[in-house]
């Protein structure tokens, strides 16, 4: 029969399955539930056809989820296809703009059956690196839905007391909870005095500084615009559940970051990727985590310097060339290796000066920022590719003496 390739079309109800030959022939199209029983019928469709892994490639719209990690486990060659791609290859053979799950199923298994060569098998991460890239992801999403209760929690504040605004421009820190728990109106806020905002404090562990406990009642007690009590009463208790919540993220970004700290630990990359000028322990596990740890899947620096968005794209036609920035890129990749970059002007000599020598070429801050990116990412790269750690000083080696003195000149 020769060799034979599959796509799956899957849901979270069930998945739809095509088997076609070298020659486009349809060899099977079952559809299975999403379950245990579903997963070893299609095992036991690969057996009917003598499919062993290493002999299947199967495509498939995503790269998560139980049946891709079960098909990979078993040892069979993923290929994870951008459904963008899958639209334009279905244009290729029906105009009309029809679709269904079977006809996505058989479009995955011709575009594999065509063009395999042209797209990316599953990366073979480890475990470690799997767990780390969970952890990493909760981390940043957490921190996300933290940023939008604030700014909700900002919102209500601004409608009916704006002192505490005033007295925090950080609603995040603990002291803003614990006092605003306390005293969620603006008429519970002015009673509070001096002495009782200083064990506010203490509870909040800032000390007993009665210094910043004065200048708290002096702004709790400036005369404002109010809303009639009842309103008022109302936007307490909005504020308090509010607070809970933003309380709760906290403490569970809090815990998540242990968990990341430890987990990176154990990974053999980590010493590589903390020696790297800006880069803590969130940074770091980011970047591993979206990067991975196979060692096939980034034959070059400019690879990954690509995927995190980093390279410039180029579009040419004719006569016109034009060279810009990379938006189709891996956004929280790239808002990783970003800030490394703005925070290795802080601790990396060769990463401020080449910073400046793009500031003065005419680059504007975010532009130099992406081109130390990329500088960045090339040093981990070759850090990675050769098990050492990062040297600032073979990092940022100094120009040859003729070109130092022509830049002197």
């Amino acid at each position: 029969m020769g060799e034979i390739f599959c796509g799956i079309d899957w849901s979270s109800r069930h998945h739809d399955v095509a088997l076609v030959d070298q020659d486009g022939r349809k060899v099977a199209k079952p559809r299975i539930d999403n379950t245990a029983t579903g997963f070893a019928d299609l095992m036991s469709l690969f057996a009917q056809h003598n499919l062993r892994p290493g002999t299947l490639k199967i495509a498939i719209e995503t790269e998560h989820g139980l049946l891709v990690s079960m098909l990979a486990a078993a040892g069979y060659a993923i290929y994870p296809i951008n459904p963008k791609s899958v639209d334009r290859y279905r244009d290729r053979h029906h105009r009309a703009h029809g679709k269904s799950d079977v006809a996505d199923a058989l479009v995955l298994a011709h575009l594999l059956r065509t063009d395999a060569h042209l797209h990316r098998q599953l990366a073979a991460d480890t475990t470690a690196v799997r767990a780390l890239h969970v952890l990493a992801r909760a981390h940043q999403d957490l921190i996300w839905s933290r940023v939008q209760e604030v700014n909700r929690l900002k919102t209500l504040l601004g409608q009916y007391f704006p002192a505490a605004l005033t007295a925090f421009p950080d609603l995040t820190i603990r002291t803003a909870c614990v006092v605003l728990t306390a005293a969620p109106t603006p008429t519970q806020a002015a009673r509070l005095t001096v002495e009782e905002l200083t064990e506010l404090l203490f509870t909040a562990g800032w000390g007993r500084r009665r210094g910043a406990a004065s200048r708290l009642a002096t702004v709790f007690s400036t005369e404002h615009m109010r809303q009639p009590e009842a309103v008022e009463q109302a936007f307490g208790l909005a504020v308090t559940a509010l607070l809970q919540t933003i309380s709760a993220m906290t403490t569970a970004i809090t815990g998540l970051e242990a968990e990341m700290d430890q987990a990176l630990g154990q990974h053999p990359d980590a010493p590589i990727y903390r020696s790297q000028p800006g880069l803590g322990t969130i940074l770091a596990t980011r970047i591993l985590a979206e990067f991975g740890d196979d060692p096939h899947r980034w034959p070059d620096a400019l690879s990954r310097r690509s995927y995190a968005g980093t390279a410039p794209i180029t579009r040419q036609s004719g006569k016109k060339r034009l060279v810009t920035a990379r938006f189709i890129r891996n956004k929280r990749l790239y808002d990783a290796v970003r800030a490394q970059a703005f925070c290795a002007l802080h601790f990396s000599p060769g990463a401020r000066a080449y910073y400046d020598q793009r500031r003065t070429a005419g680059d504007g801050h975010e532009a130099a920022l992406r081109r130390l990116a990329g500088k960045l990412l090339s040093q981990l790269h070759h850090c990675l590719l050769h098990h050492v750690t990062y040297q600032e000083d073979k990092a940022w080696p100094p120009p040859p003496p003729n070109q130092a003195s022509q830049s002197a000149a």
